[in-house]
């Protein structure tokens, strides 16, 4: 073999893992939430500044392919299943139906969730610190959140002696959210009451129990169909009058009195790190569930006034944000 020959064939031998490993196929991770892609927009672009942060870059080193259920959970396990057999390399789950539902699917595909509510009552995990299966992700506590949530309305509203929760009633979690704010009333000395609404024709009814009971303040608990429609809630707050709180920054702007929970943007930075993580080969099972620490309130300051209320200052210092 001449020498000319013989440096070319070991040139193409050192070339050739170079060019498999290009032709390896892109990781898709599945994004599979309740609402919308707009209604999203904010927390995806925190997820996909977590997966730079870990190295992957959408379109260059990852692909994402999401599905929306519009918010009809209903819809989710079947949208689930669909990103199984596509398939991806790992799913993202927004929230509690989104996870319950890609775990049904039973795969052996890794889930990090985003999650309101604490994912080891719930038994996705084993415990927070070692999470063991294949799910992990990162939960606010929201159910935690909400009896400060009726403290807070109880700060604004101090002649209220009677308040509301609205609940879902074919949330997950409903019956343990319906206990601890009953827990919370009492020991605010509040008589709570409890209005369910699953479609929007509950809505109005709902609302109009609000003056049967002679209600004077409404906390909303976060659930996927209230976190769809959280502009016409507020809409319908300040058409009944109600100071009333959720948990989204989109319920305060569009004229809802307030808001309290755990960041998103730092919530969906860190399940973009995690996807990440798992992307480049650790296992959800040894990837403790992260909580989020930073709170967040917003307040509407003009929907205060038109209610003829004072906000306390030491409340208005706490905000992040107050819109006048």
């Amino acid at each position: 073999m001449r020498r000319r020959d013989f440096i070319g064939l070991l040139g193409g031998a050192a070339a050739f893992p170079i060019a498999v490993r290009a032709q390896q196929p892109m990781p898709v991770i599945g994004f599979l939430g309740p609402s919308s892609r707009k209604l999203f927009a904010e927390r995806l672009e925190a997820f996909r500044q977590g997966l730079d942060e870990a190295g992957f870059h959408q379109d260059r080193n990852v692909r994402i392919e999401d599905r929306w259920a519009g918010g009809d959970v209903s819809r989710l396990p079947t949208l689930a299943i669909d990103l199984a057999r596509y398939p991806v390399t790992i799913v993202v789950a927004a929230g509690l139906s989104a996870t319950l539902a890609a775990k049904a699917t039973k795969t052996t595909i890794p889930i990090v969730f985003f999650l309101g509510e604490d994912p080891v009552e719930l038994g996705l995990v084993d415990s927070l610190n070692r999470p063991g299966g294949s799910l992990t992700g990162v939960t606010t506590l929201n159910t935690e959140v909400g009896p400060k949530r009726l403290e807070l309305l109880k700060q604004l509203v101090p002649s209220a002696n009677v308040m509301a929760v609205l609940i879902n009633p074919n949330s997950p979690n409903s019956e343990s959210l319906a206990k601890n704010m009953q827990e919370a009333a009492r020991s605010l000395g509040l008589r709570l009451v409890i209005l369910h609404a699953s479609t929007e024709r509950d809505f109005d009814r709902a609302f109009t129990n609000l003056t049967e009971h002679r209600v004077g303040a409404l906390v909303i608990t976060t659930d996927a169909f209230f976190i769809s429609r959280a502009e016409q809630l507020a809409r319908l707050t300040v058409r009944h009058a109600m100071p009333a709180v959720f948990q989204y920054r989109d319920f305060v702007g569009a004229g809802g009195l307030m808001s309290y929970g755990g960041s998103f943007t730092d919530s969906y930075r860190q399940v973009g790190l995690y996807a990440g993580r798992i992307l480049k080969g650790e296992k959800p099972a040894e990837l403790p569930v992260q909580q989020a620490t930073k709170i967040e309130l917003f307040l509407n300051l003009k929907t205060a006034k038109a209610l003829g209320l004072t906000v306390p200052l030491p409340v208005v210092s706490r905000a992040d944000e107050v819109i006048e």
